[in-house]
């Protein structure tokens, strides 16, 4: 498989600066009449495509986006508007709805992953003028998400840009709308925090709320992403919106689905951690239970093996009551220490005093996001968010 990297090859670069240099003509022809005209100088492509080659092939796929930027910046005139009239003349000339998600760049304007190129130019020298700024970014990001490039105006001033932003909570373009929900999440992975949000994520609550049943699954599941991320610093807010949002019962039958997909999606990490609150509202309160059998099939596998195990659950409840039954690995660190590790199971419902046993076969195969440490190990189930028994067993 290519490498990410490479999406950002010398190729594109030689799409990027015809489209560049084009534009730089056509502003060059514009202002040859006027008493004032702008400063800029036409583009040498051959000399521009040299100077990016000389040191691209030693660049990973981020500092590539923002070197080819830094070389494109240094191309464009200083005023902002005349600035962002070649960014805007570079892009595709096909309507973005008609754009495939595979469309790339060509003779007819840049789209795709060149776009990486030219939202750092906007997100680094367009905090002087929020309004001309997130507009171009608005009208960019349905040719590829500018979710990062709006962050350092969050960042710099949060009230200016949600003012600004929050407009799009009705835009007629799905990709403006993601863009609000997935430019400010606070904890958006291989993008740069944003603090405020983290302490505070209250200023995007009514906005995550107007598009919570938005028509795109590409909005509605950003905006699961967005609450996924503040459960990990305000699990009770969550909750208390899994709640809310689950409890109307007078929504159209597509609608309601939609939004329970949503909310499960948005409370995953809250679920998994057993939070109580958060199982409460998908109907799943305190287990009435007895953990009767919890037995380790294996007490000594191979790395690369299977722990097979086994548990009896009995209802202590004369009414049928959910359960959603998850295991916890207790896996030995390099310190030696014990840490648990929660794995997803099963749901059932169990009968009024019925006992029911599960098997299971947990897989200790070599995988590259986990480091085993051979020596003795744990094991304990969760049940609705509370845990019971605890056996070990050896892994060597």
């Amino acid at each position: 498989m290519d490498a990410f990297k490479n999406k950002l090859s010398m190729d594109l670069v030689k799409v990027i600066a015809f489209h560049l240099a084009k534009q730089i003509d056509i502003l060059i022809q514009q202002q040859a009449s006027k008493t004032n005209p702008v400063l800029i100088t036409p583009l040498d492509q051959d000399t521009f495509c040299f100077d990016i080659s000389k040191k691209l092939e030693a660049l990973e796929l981020k500092q590539r986006a923002e070197f080819i930027a830094d070389e494109i910046h240094k191309k464009l005139p200083s005023d902002l508007t005349f600035k962002y009239q070649i960014i805007k003349g570079m892009l595709h000339s096909k309507p973005h709805s008609n754009l495939k998600v595979s469309q790339q760049s060509d003779e007819n304007g840049i789209c795709g992953w060149a776009m990486m190129c030219i939202g750092p130019i906007v997100a680094k020298h367009g905090l002087t003028d929020f309004d001309k700024s997130l507009n171009l970014l608005k009208e960019m990001t349905a040719y590829f998400s500018c979710e990062f490039d709006v962050r350092p105006f969050i960042i710099k001033d949060q009230d200016k840009a949600l003012s600004i932003m929050s407009e799009w909570v009705n835009n007629e373009d799905y990709h403006v709308r993601r863009l609000l929900s997935e430019g400010t999440r606070p904890r958006l992975p291989w993008a740069m925090q944003i603090p405020s949000l983290i302490n505070d994520p209250t200023p995007m609550m009514a906005l995550l709320s107007a598009l919570k049943d938005d028509k795109e699954e590409y909005v509605r599941r950003s905006v699961a992403n967005h609450l996924n991320d503040i459960a990990k610093d305000h699990p009770e807010l969550v909750a208390d919106t899994a709640h809310e949002w689950l409890k109307d019962n007078t929504l159209d039958s597509k609608i309601k689905k939609n939004r329970e997909k949503l909310v499960r999606h948005a409370c995953r990490t809250l679920i998994k951690q057993g939070h109580v609150k958060t199982l409460a509202a998908f109907g799943i309160n305190k287990a009435k239970i007895e953990l009767t059998q919890l037995n380790v099939l294996d007490e000594k596998i191979n790395v690369g093996d299977y722990l097979n195990f086994e548990i009896a659950v009995k209802s202590l409840s004369n009414a049928p009551q959910k359960l959603v039954i998850d295991y916890l690995i207790h896996h030995k660190k390099a310190n030696g220490k014990l840490s648990p590790k929660v794995f997803k199971w099963k749901s059932v419902t169990l009968a009024d005093e019925e006992c029911q046993t599960f098997n299971k076969a947990h897989s200790f195969k070599i995988i590259t996001t986990r480091k085993y440490h051979p020596g003795r190990h744990g094991i304990s189930v969760r049940i609705n968010g509370e845990d019971y028994g605890y056996e070990e067993f050896e892994l060597v």
